[in-house]
């Protein structure tokens, strides 16, 4: 018998194959488990293709307009510290504190690793 895994909502420990789907037979949560390739695509990179990682500065490739401000965040600007929100909807893949703005969220591919 394999183990599989308990559902991630409720917990619950019945868990059952259905084709390619782990399936929770108490709240009837549907999941899947993912593999090695989805996993390296869930990985953050870098306009350069570098991983990026919680922590990590990074350096501004370009000039950015910001809504709501009259000014732009410039190409050359160090950001210390960023941290990564891989699940993002709108593309903004990466929370940071920038000098001057604030706390503002960037995408990945108008950033290098510094």
């Amino acid at each position: 018998m394999t183990n599989l895994p308990n559902c991630p909502k409720c917990n619950s420990e019945y868990t059952y194959e259905d084709g390619a789907l782990l399936v929770c037979p108490e709240c009837a949560h549907e999941w899947t488990l993912l593999t090695n390739e989805e996993e390296a695509d869930a990985v953050i990179k870098d306009s350069n293709g570098n991983v990026l990682n919680d922590g990590d500065p990074v350096i501004v490739i370009r000039d950015l307009k910001v809504k709501g401000s009259s000014s732009s965040i410039k190409k050359g600007t160090k950001v210390k510290n960023i941290r990564l929100v891989p699940d993002s909807a709108d593309g903004h893949n990466i929370d940071c504190k920038i000098d001057g703005f604030g706390a503002m969220k960037l995408k990945s591919e108008f950033v290098k690793k510094a």
